[in-house]
């Protein structure tokens, strides 16, 4: 049996989830959306004893990038990004720290990522989906019996579809055709907020019913 280690760390201002995702065999990790307080961050992954295997951002904004130079410098470990959200890790502009008047990036992609993409983290497996709609590159993580969804469906509500980019039809596409049918059962860990059930959402977010 595959025993995954799930830790979430609210960071950076915007408090977004910073997840932790290990396999308790191998002591190998993937550290998702760093977006801040990378010392928090390395801490944690030091007293579960782990070793950081890849770096991936769910989309390219700021608040999910902004500790990706420390971990990798720490780590050694590579950043991956879907395709098209790449180009947002080294541009101001694109990934909005601009718009909070400092200028930061990332350290460019060292792997881009698409629909269907396995990333391995010891034995066990992330797959990509593509969840567009917040950004045109966001995606989704599955892994056993839970989808990491950045910012693409939170508990009760969506991610925003006004920044550059955004699309409100996708978003709902993304989260209909993409999220929806991985079953009622499945944990939603969303890029900001508490935790849900896609059985939950189908229900009661908002945006879905009706």
């Amino acid at each position: 049996m595959i025993v995954m280690i799930v830790e979430c760390l609210p960071v950076g201002p915007l408090q977004a989830n910073c997840y932790i995702v290990g396999c308790e065999k191998s002591g190998s990790c993937a550290v998702i959306d760093p977006g801040g307080d990378a010392e928090h961050i390395l801490a944690r992954i030091r007293s579960l004893n782990l070793k950081v295997e890849a770096i991936i951002n769910t989309h390219g904004h700021i608040d999910h990038i902004a500790a990706n130079n420390k971990i990798k410098d720490a780590t050694g470990a590579p950043i991956l990004v879907s395709e098209k959200d790449a180009k947002m890790l080294t541009s101001a502009a694109a990934n909005l720290s601009l718009w909070g008047g400092r200028a930061l990036s990332s350290y460019p992609a060292d792997r881009t990522l698409k629909e269907g993409d396995i990333i391995k983290v010891g034995e066990v497996e992330l797959k990509v989906l593509e969840t567009p709609g917040h950004t045109p590159g966001g995606i989704s993580l599955f892994a056993e019996e839970v989808v990491f969804t950045g910012d693409t469906l939170f508990a009760g509500s969506i991610g925003r579809t006004d920044f550059p980019g955004g699309s409100f039809r996708d978003i709902i596409k993304s989260i209909k055709e993409k999220l929806l049918p991985l079953g009622d059962n499945i944990r939603v860990l969303p890029g900001h907020g508490p935790e849900s059930t896609i059985g939950e959402e189908r229900v009661s977010n908002p945006f879905l019913v009706g």
